[in-house]
């Protein structure tokens, strides 16, 4: 899943597909039939941190870093159903929308809406729409993969995005995905090798923050998260 930040401004449209109960039950099997015990095979995965989860409800951005192709089905499959139900990942619309395949499959798996990299056509899905519907995003901050790992500097958008709605943004550190499952590589590595989800407290924005102050105030409580689980995690020494 290419990682791009959702564009509030863009053109509305039909957005009755995220909150159908029907296609949510046909999600609901893709991701726990197929898609999580695939990755959970492939893998050995460690959730910490769902009581953190608490209270949580309604819109809302899950942030995380970004390491692999791994690292969406992990965060969907690792939150409860209760959240993850309507959860909706950006995609790249030149990519994933580009060919009725690809746009299917992410629509089933992921609940994915188009973003547009380019302002070619502005007539995509609008993020702030989504988020008032009571319809949880999952972003990628840094834009890209990471090509060895370390967790670069947040883009300012998700924590924009979160300011402007009054919603809480849930800090993800994702553990060991590329080692498992490096950049460039088609398939998890065999071994079943560690990886880890690990939930942060949910954050918002303070009063007279900055987007940029926000967005870095959640990189660093991402860092932190990582730091302090990847050890156990990993079967490190500290």
């Amino acid at each position: 899943m290419t990682p791009v930040t959702p564009d509030p401004s863009a053109e509305e449209v039909d957005l009755s597909r995220f909150t159908s109960r029907g296609q949510a039950a046909a999600r609901f099997v893709a991701q726990r039939g197929l898609l999580k015990p695939l990755v959970w095979r492939l893998t050995r995965v460690t959730v910490l941190g769902k009581e953190q989860l608490r209270g949580l409800h309604g819109g809302f951005i899950v942030v995380a870093n970004h390491a692999s192709h791994l690292d969406t089905p992990l965060i969907m499959g690792a939150l409860p159903r209760r959240l993850s139900r309507y959860l909706a990942a950006g995609a790249a619309a030149d990519y994933f929308f580009d060919v009725w395949w690809r746009r299917g499959l992410t629509a089933l798996f992921f609940n994915a809406f188009p973003v547009q990299r380019t302002r070619a056509n502005s007539r995509t899905i609008s993020a702030k729409s989504l988020l008032q519907r009571g319809v949880p995003l999952l972003v990628f901050p840094e834009g890209t993969r990471s090509k060895d790992g370390t967790i670069a500097q947040f883009k300012p958008g998700a924590a924009a995005l979160a300011a402007s709605c009054d919603v809480p943004c849930l800090p993800i550190a994702l553990i060991g995905v590329n080692i498992a499952h490096p950049r460039g590589t088609n398939w998890p590595k065999r071994g079943r090798l560690p990886v880890g989800v690990v939930f942060g407290a949910p954050m918002k924005a303070k009063k007279g923050e900055t987007a940029a102050d926000f967005s870095e105030r959640l990189r660093v409580e991402i860092v932190r998260l990582r730091l302090q689980h990847t050890p156990h995690i990993l079967g490190q020494s500290a």
